[in-house]
């Protein structure tokens, strides 16, 4: 079962919110979104203003849906919006300026619905009133130290030794999280979420819409996506489980995500792991090998302000070298500590 990712996107009033998930809407590109409002706001876009009523669901003209929601009642919407006739690639939940988003992480983390895997808690921070704002809220700290990705977004609005100060701030706060800059919340949603490819990408010259145009003139000269790294890796020998596990318990600060699949060789010859990885969450995900394919380990790291060769460096230490380095018995026992029972009953970590 495909699983569909749930982000949390949290952060206080006036902290661009709103105008992130607007830029992720638009340049959604293929991509499916639904959307969940506790704390509806001015979206961007007609067909949203109907939204206003708590479960009314719209369909918006990219693709993506819609709806308004009490939070109290947020695994039934997830039922809704899972429904495989939704074809929804992605859910973003954008939480009430003054909600505790550890309540709505916990929440997804304890949802029964099988068909949703936790993606990440995003916080958005406002470069030009964090210092306000840690005053008028103190619980920003809190929510700062269990966020995946932290945003400091109007990073145009300070000058730029103003921006270290409060990026640094941040990421001692936010601890292992990733932390990027960004301006009118233009976050590269790859950072997010997989994009899927238009399905008439393949069909030859095509004319341009108005979404493609959006994309391309629309203040991006003068406001780019905020940067983060790719890191792609391959291996055709087996992962050590245990050095793995190793590697994955105390990954680097800056890597936000971490997807692909892994071959553990002898310590599990009938299946590859399916990895899934943001922030401190992790789980494996065992299924056969599908017949006639190469048995290999190719993993993806996303992250911001990570060392790419350190990392190649820190996986090819996994490697299975030879019988010598055979994995010990059991070794695949902190591996299936991460493989999901259902129902789940999880706290996030923080």
């Amino acid at each position: 079962m495909q699983q569909i990712p749930v982000v949390v996107l949290s952060g206080f009033l006036g902290s661009g919110k709103t105008t992130l998930l607007n830029h992720l809407l638009r340049s959604a590109r293929g991509t499916r979104i639904g959307v969940m409002v506790n704390d509806f706001g001015s979206i961007e876009i007609d067909a949203m203003t109907v939204a206003g009523q708590v479960g009314s669901t719209v369909s918006l003209g990219n693709g993506c849906l819609c709806c308004a929601v009490d939070a109290s009642e947020l695994d039934t919407y997830l039922e809704t919006l899972t429904r495989p006739s939704s074809r929804l690639d992605v859910i973003v939940i954008e939480a009430s300026g003054l909600a505790e988003p550890r309540e709505l992480v916990r929440m997804i983390l304890a949802s029964d619905n099988e068909r949703v895997v936790y993606g990440g808690l995003v916080q958005v921070v406002d470069a030009a009133e964090f210092d306000t704002t840690r005053a008028r809220h103190p619980e920003t700290d809190r929510h700062l130290a269990i966020a995946d990705l932290v945003v400091v977004n109007k990073a145009d609005r300070v000058d730029p030794d103003e921006l270290r100060r409060v990026h640094t701030a941040v990421a001692e706060l936010a601890d292992r999280a990733a932390v990027i800059d960004a301006a009118y919340g233009r976050v590269d949603p790859e950072l997010l979420f997989d994009r899927a490819a238009r399905s008439d990408d393949d069909r030859g010259p095509r004319q341009l819409t108005f979404e493609d145009l959006d994309d391309l003139y629309a203040v991006e000269d003068h406001h780019p996506h905020a940067a983060y790294e790719t890191v792609s890796f391959t291996a055709a020998e087996p992962m050590h489980p245990r050095r793995l596990l190793d590697f994955l318990d105390s990954r680097p600060e800056g890597l936000y995500r971490i997807k692909g699949f892994v071959d553990f060789g002898d310590a599990d010859p009938a299946n590859r792991y399916g990895v899934h990885a943001v922030g401190r969450f992790l789980r494996f995900y065992p299924e056969p090998w599908p017949r006639g394919e190469q048995r290999l380990t190719q993993l993806v790291l996303i992250g911001s302000g990570t060392d790419g060769e350190a990392l190649h460096k820190a996986l090819d230490g996994c490697r299975v070298t030879g019988p010598q380095d055979a994995p010990e018995e059991h070794s695949m026992w902190g591996v299936l500590r991460y493989v999901p029972e259902r129902p789940e009953q999880e706290q996030p970590e923080g």
